[in-house]
């Protein structure tokens, strides 16, 4: 098989996979979406060890450690974006049990074309008249829902507009994907296992067999394994190929949303939902023509997901 079949079908899988853990919290009730949120960071932190020890991934972490060294203003910087990447872990457990699952895709789907405009203000990056009238669609779907509602989801809002932030300040820093994933579960996992520990029945399914004792060691392999793939598709694929299948993940968790956990969706914001669509139609069109122009990229790796 081909690296550029391995790249999709990993890409695929990993988008299915991630696909899967959105619905997980329903699938754990009556646990709370927190709980679940605590349960996935002890148990991913484990899994993605587990990886690294058995393919000896860990040299890269040792690698990376060691030439930042004993610069603690870098690694104050490394750590910096940390509570987002938490806060963004949490939302994407807790809002499908909570109503808000629609809005988490609305954020999916707007975060890509935020960092169009990221790149261009902070990094320099060009952006062609295919991309600008992508983030025009964008923000003229944003003004509609905001004119029609006169307001718009906090967790839309959180999603597409702090992501940007984390994504910036690790590729500024050039921290590697699973190292500075690693980091963060690290500082996170201490605290889910303290909020475990503090919770009244937070270890008692622990006590007698349920279906808990297959479904939380799942859960963490379930995530290492789709961030792996996550990451050997950035790498097989060419960059504009694996971005136009960055678009998956939001348009399976829409359908999801929909479909699987019935979330309601108002008439009126079809319009606001139909300007973001044809935004990212534009995205991926210009990201097909680049693909067709230099076909010989090399795919640049991922940095995080959910």
């Amino acid at each position: 098989m081909s690296n550029l079949k391995k790249g999709v079908w990993a890409a695929l899988l990993s988008n299915i996979l991630f696909g899967v853990l959105y619905l997980y919290s329903g699938w754990m009730q009556p646990m709370g979406g927190t709980d679940v949120f605590a349960w996935r960071m002890v148990s991913m932190l484990a899994a993605l060890w587990l990886i690294l020890l058995l393919s000896h991934g860990w040299h890269d972490l040792f690698r990376f450690a060691y030439k930042v060294g004993r610069d603690w203003r870098k690694w104050a910087l490394i750590v910096l974006p940390t509570p987002i990447v938490a806060s963004q872990l949490w939302l994407f457990m807790w809002a499908p049990v909570n109503g808000y699952g629609v809005d988490v895709a609305m954020g999916y789907f707007l975060f890509p074309l935020v960092m169009v405009l990221c790149g261009r203000l902070f990094l320099g990056e060009a952006v062609n008249r295919l991309q600008w009238l992508a983030v025009a669609l964008a923000g003229a779907g944003v003004a509609h829902e905001l004119w029609q509602t006169h307001a718009f989801s906090w967790v839309t809002i959180w999603v597409f507009a702090t992501y940007p932030v984390y994504y910036l300040l690790r590729r500024l820093l050039c921290v590697p994907a699973l190292t500075g994933l690693l980091i963060d579960l690290t500082l996170i996992a201490p605290f889910a296992l303290g909020y475990l520990l503090l919770q009244t029945n937070g270890f008692a399914i622990w006590a007698a067999p349920s279906r808990f004792w297959l479904l939380i060691p799942l859960l963490g392999i379930i995530s290492a394994a789709a961030m792996q793939l996550n990451l050997h598709a950035s790498r097989l694929l060419p960059v504009t190929l694996f971005g136009m299948f960055s678009y998956l993940e939001p348009v399976l968790l829409f359908a999801l949303a929909l479909l699987v956990l019935k979330t309601p969706l108002a008439a009126e914001s079809l319009i606001t939902y139909g300007l973001i669509w044809a935004a990212l139609c534009l995205s991926l069109l210009d990201g097909w023509l680049k693909m067709r122009r230099a076909p010989h990229m090399v795919g640049k790796p991922a940095t995080a997901s959910a």
